[in-house]
């Protein structure tokens, strides 16, 4: 069974606190298969390939731990690895990397334009890609349209963030 821990979230139905149940351990998997993807991708576009050596230096961990994952990643459709020669995305891995690199970009963007500074934004970045709704994504791309749109708005919001008023 999964460790099941309590998050408080607000309920739009309700203007009370309920506790929502969180499966940590499906949330720690569904991070790190995002996160590898995310990482096979890059290195593709970048080297033209992705084995195990090179995603375990990039992530600074062993190889005996990165090979389970690939393994796993292979086991559900999302790789196609040969033992010593590498490994490509299948599609479905490849639509899945895609989708996490468009999130990635947006939210990087938005803190960015805001006058969120490199590093913070990073951080940030990271710990939201994976969490974020599909629904609250595609509100931040409105509001980073419109601010894109409306000069006047965006340095009012540059403005708010640098003095710590937002």
């Amino acid at each position: 069974m999964d460790a099941v821990s309590t998050e408080i979230v607000v309920s739009p139905s309700r203007p009370h606190f309920v506790p929502a149940p969180v499966s940590t351990a499906a949330t720690k998997e569904s991070v790190a298969v995002e996160d590898y993807l995310e990482k096979i991708h890059e290195l593709i576009d970048e080297k033209g390939y992705a084995r195990v050596a090179d995603i375990a230096d990039s992530f600074g961990i062993a190889r005996p731990s990165v090979s389970n994952m690939v393994r796993r990643l292979d086991e559900k459709g999302l790789v196609k690895h040969v033992k010593y020669r590498g490994m490509t995305l299948t599609s479905e891995g490849e639509r899945l990397a895609r989708r996490i690199i468009k999130r990635h970009g947006i939210l990087s963007e938005f803190l960015d334009l805001i006058g969120i500074d490199a590093e913070t934004a990073y951080r940030d970045v990271e710990g939201m890609e994976h969490h974020i709704s599909s629904l609250t994504l595609r509100g931040i791309e409105q509001i980073l349209c419109e601010l894109k749109r409306n000069p006047q708005l965006l340095g009012r919001v540059r403005s708010a963030v640098q003095s710590g008023d937002a």
